[in-house]
């Protein structure tokens, strides 16, 4: 098997996810690419049901690497959810087996807050975001403000970022939305616990990715949602906020 995207030509819910359970086996590595949380991949592997919405389907296999890749937004919480579920299910999830890219970024709080609050404040022109905090997540990205996984293995960076985007958004939520500001130490405190639990899985997806390549390895990549959602193919605006079309596969 060669390296192959599964992607989906709609609006999602193709069944990609049976095509990717199908060729996993014939692949070393299984990679998501793009996305976050506000999509998932059900298997049925001998009778029992498996939902990811961001650890790669092929966790299932003992013997595949999966990998989430810098095009990825990543809630820390749901990851850790999933990673803990599946120790729950006998289902092996250490460094080995798992590793996210220190260029992902990461769903912060004031993201969820602010996507929940634009979202209502739209009325009925409202798009129908999951309120997750993707969209917000991405918009800092493109504006550089973002916090990577990376910045959990330098806490007093990351605790200086935390307050300097936490200015913006309580401004924009107190001023814009009339919300309530979020405080800083909750947040804070919880990363730091964060920074413990997920800093061994963090590496250079891009580095192993390409080692594995020059090895000839078979690589799968795992599109989630559908290129009719794709932010610049698709049913603009009622579209999510990033490329699930294949050739953002060799960016994500």
């Amino acid at each position: 098997m060669a390296n192959v995207v599964v992607i989906g030509t709609q609006w999602g819910d193709e069944g990609k996810g049976k095509v990717v359970d199908l060729l996993t086996a014939h692949a070393t590595r299984v990679v998501r690419f793009q996305g976050g949380n506000n999509a998932g991949h059900t298997l049925v592997v001998d009778g029992e049901k498996s939902i990811f919405h961001l650890i790669p389907s092929g966790i299932l296999y003992p013997d595949k690497r999966c990998l989430i890749g810098n095009g990825v937004v990543v809630d820390p919480e749901v990851l850790l959810e999933e990673i803990k579920g599946l120790f729950e299910r006998g289902i092996k999830v250490d460094p080995q087996r798992l590793g996210l890219s220190e260029r992902a970024h990461l769903i912060m709080p004031y993201h969820k807050a602010i996507d929940i609050a634009r979202e209502k404040a739209k009325g009925a022109s409202k798009i129908g975001t999951t309120g997750r905090g993707i969209g917000p997540c991405y918009e800092d990205k493109v504006a550089r403000v973002g916090i990577r996984a990376v910045d959990l293995t330098e806490p007093e960076s990351l605790e200086e970022k935390i307050k300097a985007n936490l200015r913006e958004k309580n401004f924009c939520l107190t001023n814009l939305f009339e919300c309530e500001p979020l405080a800083y130490e909750p947040i804070a405190e919880r990363y730091r616990s964060l920074s413990h639990e997920l800093s061994p899985f963090i590496v250079d997806v891009s580095i192993e990715l390409d080692e594995a390549i020059r090895r000839k390895e078979n690589v799968l990549f795992e599109g989630a949602q559908g290129t009719m959602l794709d932010v610049d193919h698709g049913t603009y605006p009622f579209v999510t906020s990033s490329n699930p079309v294949a050739a953002n596969a060799s960016i994500g």
